[in-house]
């Protein structure tokens, strides 16, 4: 059986948010094994995918593990996997993925870059929560919920400085989301070519940093649209390795768009 590594969101190896991608003739009976393999992987995710019938509402089956738990929206391994059923020619053009979020499409490029459909999540502007700036290391000027799909809580920062300085306490970062938090702010610079920054920890799935998180920014687009006045937008997440997100908002839905590098092709043998 296959296993590959790919980073997404980069063009180049060693950015981006690193994958793992499994296909799959079918799911097996419970979640033992797809969570282990996860575990083995060890990247912030791992997704695993079948061929569904033909005919249907969607293509292939996808699901996706961090390292501790199944999550019900990932982009990067989203991105990643359609890379690889194009560059292996198992699958051609769009592709519709089955998923706890709905029917993803991603749609490839000529230029190499695969676009995302995924659902706009749902901003509510909440209170500040008392303690996350010293959990943080940062003021937020303002906060928002996301919504049940990716759970997390979104807060705005004074600067693009503040945010790219950030190193927070991850432990006590996990008391105020489901997931995590994603901090962001405006981009010093649009002409460095993007609009926004942002850096998102998520303790509670077992990711202190995740890379470059394309879930998040299905929130961070809607938010930086009304602040910006364009529903097409450029996120540079900030992390280590770094990536940048371009967006697109069409109103319930937005658009997501990357390139993709496969960097471990092997075999998996347990």
């Amino acid at each position: 059986m296959r296993i590959r590594i790919v980073d997404a969101f980069t063009d180049r190896p060693f950015a981006g948010n690193p994958a793992g991608v499994v296909l799959l003739d079918a799911f097996p009976e419970g979640d033992d094994w797809l969570q282990k393999v996860a575990l083995e992987v060890n990247h912030a995710e791992t997704a695993f995918a079948h061929p569904l019938p033909e005919g249907g509402a969607a293509d292939w089956a996808l699901r996706w593990f961090t390292p501790a738990t199944e999550v019900a929206m990932c982009g990067h391994a989203t991105l990643a996997t359609a890379h690889v059923l194009h560059t292996t020619g198992v699958h051609e053009g769009p592709v519709r993925f089955a998923t706890r979020s709905g029917v993803l499409i991603a749609t490839p490029a000529p230029d190499g870059s695969i676009t995302l459909d995924f659902p706009t999540a749902p901003l509510t502007q909440v209170e500040i929560p008392d303690g996350v700036a010293e959990a943080l290391g940062a003021e937020a000027l303002t906060a928002f919920d996301t919504g049940p799909d990716i759970c997390d809580l979104v807060v705005e920062l004074a600067d693009e400085k503040t945010v790219v300085g950030l190193a927070p306490d991850h432990k006590a970062l996990a008391a105020y989301s489901e997931r995590g938090i994603i901090a962001t702010a405006r981009a010093e610079d649009p002409t460095r070519g993007y609009d926004f920054v942002s850096r998102c920890f998520f303790p509670n799935v077992r990711i202190d940093e995740d890379p470059v998180t394309g879930s998040a920014h299905t929130a961070l687009a809607p938010y930086w649209a009304e602040r910006l006045g364009r529903t097409a937008l450029t996120g540079l997440q900030a992390s280590p390795r770094s990536g940048l997100v371009r967006t697109e908002l069409r109103g319930g839905r937005t658009l997501l768009s990357g390139r993709v590098v496969t960097v471990i092709d092997g075999e998996l043998l347990a």
